[in-house]
């Protein structure tokens, strides 16, 4: 008689259950990947094992050897009660002797008009349309990366951003700049899928239980990526129909956005530390210098809470427009 299968690895049931949960890919990488080094961090003693004593050892460590940020130490934190109370259903005591990483307040980096001009010009293709459209529009990076064709009113000048940051959903200004811009992207994106599908592929990723409920959207044009990668890759979460791994083609990688950033911002001659979210805080400071209040504003950015949209008040009132220096009084 044949023997039982062994059962799965820890870290491939964490993996399974985050997917059962609808984590995204992303939080399921972290957490995964967390869990090992916490792990080997442990000599590989099994997590069953081990406790609260192991747990703030480690986020100790993080803090006070490693030196982490606030916001990676809390990820950690975060992935590794996930871990104990949702998978090993360990329900771990308060985490009181934890060494917090501080988190320093830092005003945000905000580019002049000036410097977003030169920035944009300096980029071209499908990054620097990107990049066009987190400055015009207020959208985190991944929001951008992640829009689908039916989330773009070009009639109502209106972009519905999904599952942002909180899983919220909200709209924000299409700028009038990009319309023409956008349907050409979206005419040669279509041309990419239709060949897709005569091919027997075009299927694109849906969210949660969709692909179920509605078996073909995942072929349908409404729901494709706005910016597809040009090339098609597996993808590591199985069919949720049928199980299997499919070939897909995913959005544009996070990464080739901020490579193209860097590069555009040094061929511009800009000192400051640049990244695509810089234009998300370029948009914000831009709207409030221009006279919106800032609720409007804060709708725009989806922030929870108006005292988070507060800080471009700040980066405001700094420098030559908010005091007169007492050299220029002599």
């Amino acid at each position: 008689m044949d023997s039982a299968p062994p059962p799965p690895k820890l870290l491939t049931r964490l993996r399974e259950h985050l997917r059962t949960r609808h984590y995204s890919i992303r939080t399921e990488e972290a957490y995964v990947d967390w869990a090992r080094r916490f792990i080997l961090f442990h000599d590989k003693r099994h997590p069953q094992e081990m406790g609260a004593a192991e747990v703030e050892e480690f986020l100790t460590h993080l803090a006070v050897n490693r030196q982490v940020s606030s916001s990676t130490q809390n990820q950690a934190k975060a992935a590794l009660l996930y871990l104990y109370k949702q998978l090993l259903q360990v329900d771990l005591p308060w985490l009181d002797e934890v060494v917090q990483a501080k988190r320093p307040r830092r005003l945000p980096v905000v580019l002049t008009q000036a410097e977003v001009r030169e920035m944009l010009a300096h980029m071209e293709g499908t990054p620097g349309l990107v990049c066009h459209l987190l400055y015009g529009t207020g959208m985190r990076v991944l929001e951008g990366l992640r829009l689908r064709v039916k989330d773009i009113e070009f009639e109502r000048r209106e972009i519905v951003v999904r599952e942002g940051k909180g899983n919220k959903d909200r709209i924000t200004v299409l700028p009038e700049n990009l319309i023409a811009p956008l349907k050409l992207q979206l005419q040669r994106v279509r041309e990419w899928h239709e060949k897709d599908v005569l091919a027997g592929l075009g299927r694109v990723y849906l969210p949660h239980a969709l692909a179920v409920k509605y078996p073909e959207a995942d072929r349908s044009w409404p729901w494709q990526w706005v910016f597809p990668s040009p090339v098609r890759s597996q993808d590591p979460r199985p069919d949720t129909r049928t199980g299997e791994l499919l070939e897909r083609r995913h959005h544009v990688q996070p990464n080739s956005i901020q490579r193209a950033v860097r590069d555009a911002a040094r061929r511009a001659g800009i000192t400051k530390p640049v990244s695509p979210h810089v234009l998300r805080h370029s948009f914000a400071t831009h709207l409030l210098q221009a006279g919106y209040d800032i609720r409007t504003v804060q709708e725009l950015l989806g922030h929870a809470d108006v005292s988070t949209t507060m800080i471009y008040t700040h980066v405001l009132n700094k420098g030559g427009r908010g005091i007169l220096s007492p050299l220029d009084a002599l």
